[in-house]
């Protein structure tokens, strides 16, 4: 299973460790049963939720672009706990939002797309907020909002897409392109959506309108629109639309019936509607499916006459309810059958196969292609270009990265291999001729352990001992539904998610590949990401998942002992059990020891470490939490 495929989240641990899990679940079930909120502020400014919000947004990349006061998440570091606590506490009690700086960045269409990057601090608060309103928001949101929620993404975007195209043999498609959505967003129509959704909290609610209309540094005040850029945006933005979401499936979907069908279960968890649809047919009803990512959605008919009806329908909906505008030379009905519809950088459409059945066929997006093009060239210059060992390593990580992630993303095209090759051969020459003699075939060398999926190519090339993957082996692998019982905020949806936690979390692997130690040698970061791909990123010792700021490469034989930089000597760790292996204190150790929770087995192991490195073993008497040394 690849990385992305998986479920779980950093966040969700985080939850756990905060003790906040059961909170979120409350406010879920409570939402579910169609409950009120009317104190949620007094949740936000909870201690437990403050320190977790830290903890999740320091996780966040962008949590070191500095706003309007110049300050990022190291600012925030430097301050005691107690301080920063008391800090969010006092500015939400009135809460009025510092100036947000705009930045614009490049699309592919040459435009570009205003950024609004509110302080850290206001970032910081914005993640309070989101963390209480997003289980609420998720017990109400659509199933076929797929953008920007936990345990979902592009995947299932396309998972639905095709269901519907293939199966559903629906081969009508409205696409319709809302102009300038993030920047038309009607602050009074939001916060009417908020309340409907049970958030009957006053004062959260002027608090998320001061968010809305924080002053944008050298433009003003806005009057409508939710800055791109603010960590709340996303939610905000599904919850304008999943108005929309419920009526297009109120269309169809949700149209009660005299009687309650029967169906089977289908591997995902939902139920099979065949029955019931096939009675809508006998009328004159307009069969219709929407599919949305974010602010990008289509609606599946299966008769041009319906589709025409619900492309008017849906414009003057989206105009009379949320006060939107249609893109028109963007917004258009297809047929599939005959032209490509793009969706999320991929071309969609069927075509006629054995037995007269419609299968889909999908492509990279033409202007997809071109984007992968000119990054790979960029970073085979950065290689070109690198000074010394360890940049060159660096620079072929930051490939090897970018590569394994287009195959990651793009390998759900069906014709994923032939697009690629497209290309393939391009940046084959740019290698060639900015790397020339520097780049070598080695039948004789061993494939990486994260590289194993490239073992068959016969493109593989090195670099020195360094591995360049080869961008045109790309293997085409289907999108899956979400499964129904994958769920954040139940106990038995947590369990789902743990289940599916079996191999590689890819997004770990990239960062690790992009951020070498830059003291170390060459063969020790590149035998850390091996070891983390043979360890299926667990700690050696706990089998605990590991992320970023949690992996800790340890050297078996410490190297002031002789031991060397070699796979055989190093091995996976989780923070606190490399700490642990390391500690003489008595008081350290016990300490550590409370919060790891090792059993026989696992002390066992600790202390085979613990006696190479050259310290003594640890004792653990089960009755008593305090530990010695032996």
């Amino acid at each position: 299973m690849t990385g992305k495929k998986l479920l779980k989240r950093q966040k969700l641990r985080n939850n756990e460790y905060y003790d906040m899990q059961s909170v979120f679940d409350e406010l879920y079930e409570n939402s579910l049963a169609k409950r009120e909120f009317k104190n949620l502020v007094s949740i936000i400014t909870t201690e437990e939720n403050i320190r977790l919000a830290y903890r999740n947004l320091k996780k966040n990349a962008g949590s070191k672009t500095p706003g309007t006061d110049g300050k990022n998440i190291a600012d925030l570091a430097k301050m005691s706990e107690p301080v920063l606590i008391q800090l969010v506490q006092r500015k939400l009690a009135w809460y009025q939002p510092q100036s947000v700086r705009r930045k614009e960045i490049p699309k592919g269409n040459g435009k570009t797309r205003p950024l609004g990057i509110p302080t850290i601090m206001d970032r910081l608060i914005q993640q309070c907020v989101l963390q209480v309103m997003e289980p609420i928001c998720e017990a109400k949101f659509c199933e076929t909002s797929n953008g920007f929620r936990p345990n979902r993404g592009v995947e299932n975007a396309l998972a639905q897409a095709e269901k519907h195209m293939q199966q559903g043999n629906l081969h009508i498609v409205i696409d319709i392109d809302i102009k300038g959505f993030f920047d038309n967003v009607n602050h009074g129509k939001l916060l009417r959506q908020i309340w409907a959704m049970g958030i009957h909290d006053k004062k959260l609610l002027s608090i998320i309108s001061a968010m809305l209309k924080a002053e944008v540094a050298g433009i003003g005040f806005p009057e409508k629109g939710t800055p791109q850029g603010g960590i709340i945006s996303p939610l905000l933005s599904n919850i304008v639309l999943n108005e929309l979401d419920w009526w297009i499936t109120s269309q169809w979907v949700g149209m009660p019936t005299r009687h309650e069908y029967s169906g089977r279960i289908h591997a995902n968890g939902t139920k099979d509607q065949s029955k019931k649809y096939r009675e809508l047919r006998k009328t004159k009803l307009k069969e219709c499916y929407i599919v949305r990512y974010a602010d990008d959605f289509k609606i599946f008919c299966k008769r041009h006459s319906d589709a025409v009806k619900l492309f008017e329908a849906t414009k003057a909906w989206l105009k009379d309810r949320l006060e939107l505008d249609i893109s028109p030379e963007k917004s258009k009905i297809v047929n599939l059958k005959h032209e490509y519809s793009d969706f999320l950088g991929f071309q969609i459409k069927v075509h006629k196969g054995k037995n007269n059945k419609y299968v889909v066929i999908s492509h990279i997006s033409p202007k997809a292609l071109d984007r992968i093009k000119d990054t790979a060239k960029e970073k085979i210059k950065a290689i070109q270009h690198s000074s010394g060992d360890a940049d060159e390593f660096k620079g072929i990580n930051d490939y090897n990265s970018f590569v394994m992630g287009i195959h990651n993303y793009y390998c759900m095209a069906t014709a994923a291999s032939s697009d690629i090759q497209r290309l393939a051969f391009e940046i084959k020459i740019s290698i060639k001729n900015r790397l020339q003699e520097r780049v070598k075939r080695r039948n004789d060398q061993a494939i990486p352990e994260y590289a194993k999926r490239y073992s068959k190519s016969k493109e593989v090339r090195y670099i020195g001992k360094n591995i360049l993957l080869p961008i045109g082996y790309i293997q085409h692998h289907p999108p899956i539904h979400k499964k129904k019982l994958v769920n954040k905020y139940t106990v038995e949806g947590r369990a789902e998610i743990h289940k599916n936690l079996e191999s590689v979390n890819m997004t770990t692997l990239h960062i690790l590949m992009r951020n070498p130690i830059m003291s170390a040698t060459v063969e020790y970061n590149d035998n850390r990401i091996s070891l983390y791909v043979a360890q299926q990123g667990k700690c050696a010792i706990t089998k605990e998942p590991l992320f970023p700021d949690e992996i800790h490469c340890h050297h078996k034989k410490p190297k002031s002992l002789g031991g060397g930089d070699n796979y055989a000597n190093l091995i996976i760790l989780h923070e606190r059990i490399h700490k642990l292996i390391h500690a003489t204190q008595k008081e350290t150790i016990s300490a550590i020891m409370q919060t790891v929770q090792l059993n026989k087995q696992q002390l066992e192991k600790l202390n085979k470490l613990r006696k190479s490195a050259g310290n003594k073993a640890i004792s653990f008497e089960q009755k008593d939490p305090c530990c010695g040394l032996e």
